[in-house]
């Protein structure tokens, strides 16, 4: 079964950007139609595709009328509806016309029309002068509440009970946790170390025997030479680790209890005496 959502714009930017939205949505242009009173350009996006769009070669005259037409078609006994919507449509800048394939698909289209600033039918008629049959502009809302009371063709009444449920579900989100972050510093340190050196010493001592034969041996030019040593201190290093610092994670599980409230939707049936029904009802 085809549904057929209308969504009214102050401003043509307003019904092209729904457009796209519906588009973005899934909902073939096709089955959207884009309607400006004001339209005075030949636009080929394909956003501005709408059947019922009127430009500057119509006159105020014709537009009036394809949108009394219009409606009437689309409320075709529902003259009070028809003629609501095309008076709304008549102070409105824009029109947007879905065709949608099924309820779910029409409810979707209604919430991105409504996103994208949809006026309110009654409110726009009611604030542009138009008086109507109805009395309750809210009894002709195409999201009635779903506890309304319905009655069908077999005078059969009907209430909808409606219950909610607790859903709980787990999402992750940060709660902290820990860097490592490195450093190089430095400190001064100190050591002793015991150092040797040596030192030549000359010493003269006068001496009176006679030469002997290793005396004479030894009487001839030459150098005798001792040397002088001492030690210096040797410095180095040598990188040791002594120490390791580790990052790691420790699962741990709780149980925590949701705690809210949830609706459900209660009938209570009374009995009506005969004196309790209306005047002009014929079961009294």
């Amino acid at each position: 079964m085809t549904h057929t959502v209308i969504g009214m714009f102050d401003t043509a930017d307003q019904a092209k950007s729904a457009a796209q939205q519906l588009a973005s949505a899934g909902f073939s242009l096709d089955h959207v139609d884009v309607a400006s009173r004001n339209d005075d350009t030949t636009d080929t996006n394909d956003v501005n595709r709408g059947r019922y769009r009127s430009n500057t070669n119509r006159t105020e005259e014709s537009s009036t009328d394809s949108i009394g037409d219009f409606f009437s078609n689309l409320f075709s006994d529902d003259d009070d509806n028809a003629n609501r919507y095309a008076h709304a449509a008549r102070e409105s800048g824009s029109l947007v016309t879905v065709h949608a394939h099924s309820d779910e698909n029409a409810r979707q289209a209604a919430e991105i029309l409504d996103r994208c600033g949809a006026v309110d039918v009654n409110e726009r008629a009611e604030q542009s002068g138009y008086k109507g049959k109805a009395t309750n502009a809210n009894a002709n809302n195409a999201n009635a509440n779903a506890n309304a009371t319905n009655q069908n063709t077999n005078d059969q009444v009907s209430a909808k009970v409606i219950e909610e449920n607790l859903q709980v579900g787990k999402r992750v989100e940060q709660t902290g946790g820990a860097r490592l972050r490195s450093r190089i510093i430095e400190r001064p340190v100190e050591a002793s170390v015991r150092l040797r050196e040596e030192h030549v010493n000359v010493n003269r001592k006068p001496v009176d025997r006679p030469a002997s034969e290793a005396d004479f041996e030894a009487f001839k030019e030459g150098n005798i030479e001792v040397t002088e040593s001492a030690e210096r201190a040797v410095v180095g290093k040598e990188a040791r680790v002594v120490e390791e610092v580790t990052l790691g994670k420790e699962v741990t599980e709780r149980e925590e209890t949701i705690h809210d409230t949830v609706r459900k939707t209660e009938v209570d049936v009374e009995k009506l005496n005969n004196n309790d029904r209306p005047a002009g009802d014929p079961r009294r």
